[in-house]
């Protein structure tokens, strides 16, 4: 197998198996977690950038307002993400944490008709209104909106389209959006201390542990990802993309036993529907470039040579 698909099959399964990391930390509020997220994801990724020599490169963009801008909305969007999740799967909610991430390749398309203008084909429109059709009846089947999973995908593809043109890699753009969070963390970390509320060194030594570890953790899938995009087309990595919910759903049925009624099987199933309905579109749409591509590729070769 191609060492791309190899790095992008590491980033999604660390991404499936989260909750498993998060889940023992459910008697520590999911602020101070993102607080430790941020701040040791910070130092990681400067640890990182120096073991690279690569932390020069990250200078120049510092004295530019608008990149600061943009990367200082984006860290806002990260941490709204960071924080809904691990909350979410310290609260018994996996399942419905998973189903954002099924929602968010449909939003981040619905967002490119109304933010980059961009024409939706008719399946596409086909994917977004079956994806809708489960929200709307788990809404009315429940009484209230999935909003763990819609603020997820909400936050999420937002973060992709503010960083979609933005001017610095995965890596320096992972340590620039934690450095301008790392303060205000940071401090909020030192006040729960201050305030005798601090978990960091009084919940003991594994969940000590999984809090110092949280950089590494955040960091490296994003690194295994980085590496696969450059290596691989990125519709293939729309596809495998879809593991990593897949992963996360059913650890929340089969691991954490969370409830899974005919009500979720029916809503559920309308967005996973919408789901399989992107995906043979997108292979499809895919499959057809490439043969357009390469009779184009054939007739200028057939013309060259007529002309030679």
């Amino acid at each position: 197998m191609p060492l791309g698909y190899l790095y992008a099959l590491a980033a999604y399964f660390l991404w499936g198996v989260f909750p498993l990391y998060w889940k023992p930390l459910h008697a520590i509020p999911a602020t101070q977690l993102i607080g430790h997220r941020i701040v040791w994801s910070f130092l990681f990724m400067l640890a990182v950038l120096a073991a690279q020599r690569k932390l020069r490169d990250l200078r120049p963009w510092l004295h530019q307002p608008k990149v600061l801008a943009t990367y200082g909305f984006a860290a806002l969007l990260l941490a709204s993400n960071w924080l809904t999740y691990v909350w979410g799967v310290t609260h018994g909610h996996v399942v419905e944490a998973s189903l954002g991430y099924f929602i968010n390749p449909l939003l981040s398309v619905l967002l490119g008709l109304v933010v980059l203008k961009e024409r939706l084909r008719p399946r596409q429109w086909a994917a977004i209104g079956l994806a809708t059709a489960g929200v709307v009846y788990l809404t009315a089947a429940h009484g209230r909106l999935p909003w763990i999973a819609l603020v997820l995908a909400a936050t999420f593809s937002l973060y992709g389209l503010v960083t979609k043109t933005a001017a610095l890699d995965a890596a320096n753009g992972l340590t620039l959006e934690t450095g301008l969070l790392f303060l205000p963390a940071l401090t909020f970390l030192l006040w729960q201390e201050a305030q005798g509320q601090g978990a960091f060194g009084h919940a003991g030594r594994q969940a000590n542990a999984l809090m110092l570890a949280a950089g590494a953790v955040t960091a490296v899938p994003l690194l295994f990802f980085g590496a696969a995009a450059r290596r691989i087309p990125l519709s293939a990595l729309g596809i495998l993309q879809y593991l990593a919910p897949t992963l996360q759903f059913l650890l929340g049925v089969l691991v954490f036993h969370e409830p899974f009624t005919f009500t979720h099987v029916v809503g559920y199933g309308l967005v996973w529907a919408g789901v399989a309905v992107f995906m043979a579109e997108s292979l499809h749409h895919y499959r057809g470039r490439l043969q357009r591509a390469a009779l184009e590729s054939s007739e200028a070769a057939t013309s060259a040579a007529g002309e030679g």
